[in-house]
């Protein structure tokens, strides 16, 4: 594998190449992919189900919870990254503009200490 991938694109290639090995585009369209993905966000949510806040802070002390969690998020990632790149979404980009818009949708001066709601929104 070699050294390790510094950024989202470097990442994305290492995946697409994976894939190419194993000739699973053929199951790689958006559609598919952003199935899977929701499928293993719920594998994620697993393993916090029916914890406390107070579980999961212990729970994060313990190296076989840790791994379970890092291999769901890596999970997640991939997939996430694989829809964007077979949708043709630079996710470097896509975050970036999402992080624009959020800055104009929730300003500091309102917001800051606040959970975004569409309840609690200013009028």
């Amino acid at each position: 594998m070699g050294e390790t991938p510094h950024t989202l694109t470097e990442l994305s290639e290492m995946i697409r190449e994976f894939v190419i090995e194993r000739d699973w585009e053929q199951y790689n369209h958006p559609l598919d992919l952003a199935i899977s993905t929701s499928i293993e966000a719920g594998e994620l949510l697993e393993l916090f189900q029916w914890k406390t806040r107070a579980d999961v802070d212990k729970a994060l002390k313990d190296d076989e919870f840790r791994r379970a969690l890092a291999s769901e998020v890596a999970d997640v990632l991939i997939y996430l990254l694989r829809v964007a790149d077979t949708a043709g979404i630079d996710p470097t980009r896509a975050i970036i503009d999402k992080l624009k818009v959020n800055r104009e949708k929730y300003p500091i001066g309102y917001w800051e200490g606040r959970a975004p709601s569409r309840f609690n929104r200013p009028k």
